[in-house]
């Protein structure tokens, strides 16, 4: 799996194709997708027509998505991923994750609720049958690899200890306001690449990419704050996904270059904000789609 990743959550989707060909043709080859995304569709024309180009292959391409909450029970589990596939026009999938740990009421409604306006959670499936399921993928050659998305470390530490299949990727919010030191220490011992979401804060307060600490740095080495910001994530062990329709941020969040072991330093001793802009892993609910002011 690249470490740099593009990832496909927009608010307005009609911006996803020319997105990601922006991305296709900046260098990007992993694409991080989700059902809840709900415009698979629309990555799908932009690699098709990138791959006609006869730039890349499939294979130089690394293709992530997601089951959603509402199709955790294990007979829902081959449908969806099989509907992914169908609306990505491709034959098997790189990585596939569960998008949280949480189960919903299954059905066709994403977010199903109750008259107060509270989520619908399903008690009739555990996470671990669920994981079983994303198991028998990997036998059947449908998937190469499977994971988990927007889990504490304590969750994860339970499905390591019975599965079959260890996880391959675990995404999960970190920035350098969210090191998740810890849980990247576990990972690392377990062979799990880590994927962060949001490695740049999402343009959320505080401003990640305003922090003095950030903004020196990138001052002194003459890049800009996002390219320190995701710099540091590589150079720790950590995968990232960026996401932008804006093909000059597009290109400046892959032309990042090796950071000095003092600004490595800089950032993990001297940077002691800490903030969760996400609140999805404590209920399954995405927090946000965000905008920079």
């Amino acid at each position: 799996m690249p470490a740099v990743g593009f990832g496909t959550l927009f608010r307005d989707l009609s911006v996803t194709t020319q997105a990601v060909k922006h991305a296709l043709e900046t260098g990007f080859r992993h694409f991080d997708c989700a059902e809840r995304y709900r415009n698979e569709d629309k990555v799908a024309v932009a690699i098709k027509e990138f791959l006609e180009t006869g730039k890349v292959r499939r294979e130089d391409l690394f293709i992530t998505t997601k089951l959603w909450n509402t199709n955790h029970r294990p007979e829902r589990v081959l449908p969806a991923f099989e509907a992914s596939c169908q609306r990505l026009q491709v034959d098997y999938i790189d990585c596939y994750l569960i998008h949280t740990p949480f189960a919903f009421q299954p059905g066709e409604d994403q977010e199903p609720r109750d008259e107060q306006g509270r989520i619908i959670y399903d008690s009739g499936v555990t996470l671990i049958e669920t994981w079983r399921a994303l198991e028998r993928l990997v036998d059947e050659g449908r998937c190469k690899s499977i994971g988990l998305s927007d889990i504490t470390l304590q969750a994860l530490q339970e499905i390591v200890a019975v599965a079959r299949i260890k996880p391959a990727v675990v995404q999960v919010e970190s920035h350098p306001y969210l090191p998740e030191w810890e849980l990247l220490e576990f990972c690392r011992q377990h062979g799990i690449i880590v994927l962060a979401f949001a490695p740049l804060g999402h343009g959320m307060q505080p401003n990640v990419l305003e922090d003095a600490v950030i903004t020196g740095i990138a001052r002194r080495l003459q890049q800009t704050p996002a390219q320190v910001a995701l710099a540091w994530s590589v150079q720790r062990g950590v995968a990232f996904l960026t996401t932008s329709a804006t093909l000059s941020h597009i290109q400046e969040n892959f032309a990042i270059s090796t950071l000095p072991r003092r600004a490595m330093l800089e950032i993990k001793e001297d940077i002691t904000t800490r903030v969760r802009f996400n609140s999805v892993v404590d209920t399954g609910v995405p927090g946000f789609i965000p905008g920079k002011k």
